[in-house]
């Protein structure tokens, strides 16, 4: 993707740009600061991530659990029978699917690297680490920024569905514009020391307050900085 292209397209970029400072403080004072840490292994992330792709968070973790309680390698994993895996990782939903990319991204990793491990993405430049996960079958921006951000604490920006709601309300990014694009967006936009914080403060406004349906508008302290709602009122 064209990081200019995508920037150029973007009317008002500065005026957009300059909601950060006033909303961060904002979701600062409501949600505090995160400091990152490390909560799984790259690999759990990776394999996560694909299992969280159009389902809940919930759904998602029971269908990571029953595949660690089942496995204990990812060689195991690789080498499933496929209608097994497709059973124990049912929870996530899409399992078909699901279980075939896990398979052939377990494949690809062993094929390149000799060994089930992403650990050497740490020391590549960001663009060259995005590029080799979203080269992976079924990986796209937004896991490759998951992981990124979350495994190994980089410069990444995720966009996620409340993210992505949540940054179109607001202003940050024009309301038509898709997630793929979105992440070129927010990484201009928010300092990158601010990603890991910035991202979860997001989504914690988009479940507390900027809720998908019925969003809590009149209890928003955002709302003097909302497009929405002033297009509204």
């Amino acid at each position: 993707m064209n990081k200019e292209a995508v920037l150029a397209s973007v009317d008002r970029f500065e005026e957009r740009k300059a909601k950060y400072e006033p909303v961060a403080a904002i979701l600062n004072d409501l949600y505090g600061s995160s400091d990152w840490r490390r909560d799984q292994s790259p690999m759990d992330e990776l394999i996560s991530c694909i299992l969280s792709q159009s389902t809940t968070d919930l759904n998602r973790d029971r269908g990571f659990e029953a595949l660690k309680q089942r496995y204990p390698t990812w060689e195991a994993v690789r080498f499933a029978p496929l209608d097994e895996l497709v059973e124990t990782i049912r929870h996530a939903g899409l399992a078909n699917q699901k279980a075939a990319r896990i398979q052939a991204v377990l494949e690809r990793i062993y094929q390149e690297r000799g060994e089930y491990n992403i650990d050497f993405l740490a020391e590549m430049p960001i663009d060259e680490a995005k590029a080799w996960l979203t080269s992976l079958p079924g990986v796209g921006p937004k896991t490759a920024a998951i992981v990124l951000c979350f495994a190994f604490g980089l410069p990444a920006f995720p966009v996620d569905t409340h993210v992505h709601r949540v940054s179109k309300r607001i202003g940050f990014i024009p309301s038509k514009m898709n997630a793929e694009k979105a992440h070129v967006v927010m990484e201009e936009i928010v300092p990158p020391e601010r990603y890991y914080t910035f991202h979860i403060q997001l989504i914690q406004h988009g479940r507390t307050l900027c809720k998908a349906r019925n969003p809590l508008c009149t209890q928003c302290p955002l709302s003097e900085y909302c497009d929405e709602y002033n297009t509204r009122k």
